[in-house]
Formats: C-alpha cells, structure tokens, sequence
C-alpha cells in the first residue's frame, strides 16, 4: 500500500511534450494574427478620406469628336476622344476646365 505522502508523476513522453509545444506556439501565432488583421482593419477605417479633386461643371470638345475615355491627375484632366474619319486624340484640359494640349495618336 502507498504512502499518503508519495505522488505519482507521469513523465511525459518526448513526443507528446514536442506535440504540446507545436500547438501552443500555433496558438499563440494564431492569436497574433487575429490581433494584426484586427488593428490593420481599425487603422484603415479611421483614416481620413483622401481630398476629392473637383472637377468642372462642363468640358468643351471639338466639334464631331465623341469621348471614348477620361482619367485625370492632379493638375489636370485628359479625355480621349474619336472622330468621324476613326483619329484618336488626347485633350488635356486645366483643373478649370481650359484646353490645355491636344496630342494626336498615330497608329
């Protein structure tokens, strides 16, 4: 009969202590993740939105040219427009909305 002092212990076996110490670190790389994705989303939504770029209330085209595309940088705005005879041009305008260059594209 044992003695009411003695304690068993168990001693773990090598390969089910290296399996505990996978999962904790797995956890723990879990948990890091959840907590990054989780500031990352907070740091995005209270950011101030970027300054909208106004843009005129008309554009003024050559006469039988019909836009196809626009893009605008800071300073200005670019509309491609085509004509009837199948010429694309390039018309960049002032933030006001004043022709600034036209550029013809060749093919």
């Amino acid at each position: 009969m044992p003695e009411a002092d003695s304690v068993d212990i168990e001693i773990e076996p090598p390969r089910l202590r290296s399996l505990r110490i996978l999962v904790t670190v797995l956890t723990g790389t879990m948990i890091a993740g959840v907590l990054t994705i989780v500031v990352l989303l907070v740091i995005s939504m209270t950011r101030t939105p970027p300054v909208e770029i106004g843009l005129p209330d008309t554009l003024t085209l050559p006469a039988g040219e019909t836009a196809t595309a626009f893009t605008q940088g800071r300073n200005w705005i670019g509309v491609v427009t085509l004509d009837g005879g199948g010429a694309e041009r390039i018309h960049l305008f002032n933030r006001d909305g004043t022709p600034r260059q036209t550029i013809e594209i060749t093919q």
